[in-house]
């Protein structure tokens, strides 16, 4: 169930409005409400509560320093998503020149161990990965957030038909996937 369909239309930025004018209580407000939302979206990127926990704070940080680029009048949700979807690719970009730096440092195992899966229904975080980052970050936006199509069209830079697009190809990889598993 998301919470963007229980809100009345318009309270998060008016929340938001009251945040750009130093109103605290409004700021722990909008913390209140779009947290959860905002940690499952990070949570379904990262598949790690600690990492998802790292990144919702590091969102907030952005938030606070770029509040003051909300344009009253405009839905905040897409404003909040992009602002989110920045977060990660660069907390990706971090992680994978870490990464780099590492696999050049350090000798490679010879053989990988598999772990037997201890249940016959794939679960859908590993589903998920196997999604390009694009269609699972629509995924995501789409069904967990419960973001509109417009509303991940603006949070991703994309148009409506992309994410349309996007969209389909992600649910046709998974019911194949699904179908497999089973």
């Amino acid at each position: 169930m998301s919470l963007v369909a229980e809100r009345p239309f318009g309270e998060l930025e008016i929340l938001m409005r009251a945040y750009q004018q130093a109103d605290s209580a409004a700021a722990d407000m909008l913390f209140n409400r779009l947290s959860p939302q905002v940690f499952q979206f990070f949570l379904g990127q990262v598949r790690n509560r600690e990492q998802a926990e790292d990144l919702l704070q590091e969102f907030w940080l952005r938030i606070h320093k770029a509040r003051a680029t909300f344009r009253p009048g405009e839905p905040l949700l897409p404003w909040v998503y992009a602002i989110a979807r920045r977060v990660k690719v660069d907390q990706y970009r971090r992680t994978r020149r870490v990464k780099e730096h590492e696999y050049q440092t350090e000798q490679l195992p010879e053989t990988v161990v598999h772990e037997p899966k201890s249940s016959s229904l794939p679960e859908m975080a590993e589903l998920l990965k196997t999604l390009p980052e694009a269609q699972r970050e629509t995924v995501l936006m789409l069904k967990v957030s419960g973001l509109s199509l417009e509303e991940t069209a603006r949070a991703t830079g994309s148009s409506v038909g992309a994410v349309k697009q996007r969209a389909h190809r992600a649910y046709e990889t998974l019911r194949k996937l699904f179908g497999r598993e089973l």
